[in-house]
C-alpha cells in the first residue's frame, strides 16, 4: 500500500478509510491542551482507531498512556513499543490472564477488575511467574455493566486485593458512558456529575478506609469537558476525540471531522441517483447514515452491504461514474475495525499509509 505514498486521493483504490492529517493533529493538539490546562491525564482509548502510530502522536503530544479494551488489544499496543497501558475491561480465562502476565514483563501494563474469583485466578498466575499485576478496581457508575455495585461490595473487593500476593493495586475506574450522548448540555452535565459523584464517593471511601487510590480513572470524548474538570479524577480515557464522527458532532463537540471513508461511483442510473462502491461493510450505521462529504443537497438514501445509494437535488450533474466520493461517518469506532490500513491525507495528497495495527483484536 505504501506505494500510493505522494499520489493524489482520487487514485486510491476504494473503499478506503482516509484521515485528513491537519484536521488529526488539530483535534489531538486541542484536547492535549485541555488536559494540561486543567493538570489532568490523558489516557486515550485505543478502540477508537487500533492503530499504533496514531496512538504514538497521542502520546507524543502528551498522554501518559493507552486505554484499551481488550487483551489482545494491549498486546498489539505493547508490540508497536506502546508501554503503559490500560485494559479498561476484565480479563477472566485461564489462558488471557497467562497472556496478561506475560505481557507485564514488557510493558506497564493495568486491568480493571470487578470480582474476588477474577482477582485470586490473576495474584495466583502473577505468583507462579514471578510478577506483580496492577489492577483497578472497576465500579459501576450508571452504565449497568461490568463494576462493583456498592460501596461495601468495593471495600471488600478492596481489602482482598492488597492482602493477595503477585497483585498491586493501583486505583479505582468507571466510564459515564451513558450520559455521553445526552442533549442539552445541562442534561448532559446533570446526569454525568451524578455518575462521577458515585465514582468520587467510592474514592472517597477506599481513602478514609485505608487503601490506596493513586489512580481514578474515567471520562470519554462526549463528557471530557464535565469528568476533566473534576480534580479528583486523575486521567480520561477519551477515544473518538481525534479523529471525530458524526454521532459527536451531533451533541455538539468542536472538533474536526478528520475521518472519512473513500468510494468510488460505479452508476447513475438516473439524474438524481449515485451508486457508490462502499455499503455498510466498509461503513457502519449504527448511529445512522453517513453524509458525503462537499456535495451540497445529496442524500444518503440507503446503505446496503455492498453499495452507498446517494439522492442528489435537481440539476445535480455530478459526481460521474468514475468520481471519488468522501463519505462522513456516524461512528467511527466501528468504521476503523473494517479496515486494514489507514490512507493519511494532506492537502489531498497520500503522505502515509498506517496498518490499523489492532484490527479484529476482539480477544
Amino acid at each position: 500500500m505504501h506505494y500510493m505514498v505522494g499520489k493524489p486521493l482520487s487514485d486510491i483504490e476504494t473503499p478506503a478509510l482516509v484521515l485528513d492529517a491537519d484536521l488529526l493533529e488539530h483535534n489531538i493538539e486541542k484536547m492535549a491542551a485541555f488536559a494540561r490546562n486543567q493538570g489532568v491525564n490523558l489516557r486515550p482509548h485505543a478502540k477508537t482507531h487500533k492503530c499504533a502510530m496514531l496512538a504514538h502522536l497521542q502520546i507524543k503530544a502528551g498522554a501518559i498512556g493507552i486505554t484499551c479494551a481488550k487483551l489482545s488489544e494491549a498486546e498489539a499496543m505493547a508490540h508497536a513499543g506502546i508501554r503503559d497501558i490500560l485494559i479498561a475491561n476484565q480479563v477472566v480465562a485461564p489462558e488471557k490472564i497467562e497472556r496478561l502476565v506475560g505481557l507485564s514483563r514488557y510493558s506497564d501494563v493495568k486491568v480493571a477488575v470487578d470480582n474476588p474469583d477474577n482477582a485470586r485466578t490473576i495474584s495466583e498466575a502473577a505468583q507462579r511467574r514471578g510478577q506483580v499485576i496492577k489492577v483497578l478496581i472497576e465500579r459501576d457508575i450508571g452504565m449497568g455493566r461490568c463494576g462493583t455495585r456498592n460501596l461495601e461490595e468495593t471495600l471488600r473487593l478492596a481489602d482482598m486485593i492488597v492482602k493477595l500476593p503477585g497483585l498491586e493495586m493501583a486505583g479505582l475506574m468507571g466510564y459515564e458512558g451513558h450520559t455521553v450522548f445526552l442533549t442539552p448540555f445541562r442534561e448532559k452535565e446533570e446526569q454525568c456529575l451524578k455518575a462521577i459523584g458515585v465514582l468520587v464517593e467510592t474514592k472517597e471511601a477506599l481513602n478514609s478506609a485505608g487503601f490506596k487510590t493513586e489512580i481514578v480513572s474515567s471520562g470519554g470524548t462526549g463528557t471530557y469537558n464535565i469528568t476533566g474538570l473534576n480534580k479528583n479524577i486523575t486521567e480520561l480515557q477519551v477515544g473518538s476525540y481525534s479523529t471525530m464522527d458524526l454521532k459527536y458532532r451531533e451533541v455538539g463537540l468542536d472538533f474536526h471531522l478528520a475521518l472519512t471513508v473513500l468510494g468510488t461511483v460505479i452508476s447513475r442510473p438516473d439524474r438524481q441517483t449515485v451508486i457508490l462502491d462502499v455499503g455498510m461493510k466498509g461503513i457502519t450505521r449504527e448511529f445512522g447514515l453517513p453524509v458525503a462529504k462537499g456535495l451540497e443537497g445529496a442524500t444518503v438514501r440507503a446503505l446496503p452491504e455492498e453499495h452507498c445509494i446517494l439522492e442528489l437535488s435537481a440539476g445535480n450533474t455530478s459526481p460521474a461514474v468514475g468520481d471519488r466520493v468522501e463519505l462522513y461517518p456516524t461512528h467511527g469506532c466501528t468504521t476503523f475495525n473494517l479496515y486494514d490500513n489507514i490512507h493519511v491525507c494532506r492537502g489531498g495528497i497520500v503522505e502515509a499509509v498506517w496498518p490499523v495495527t489492532a484490527r479484529g483484536a476482539m480477544h
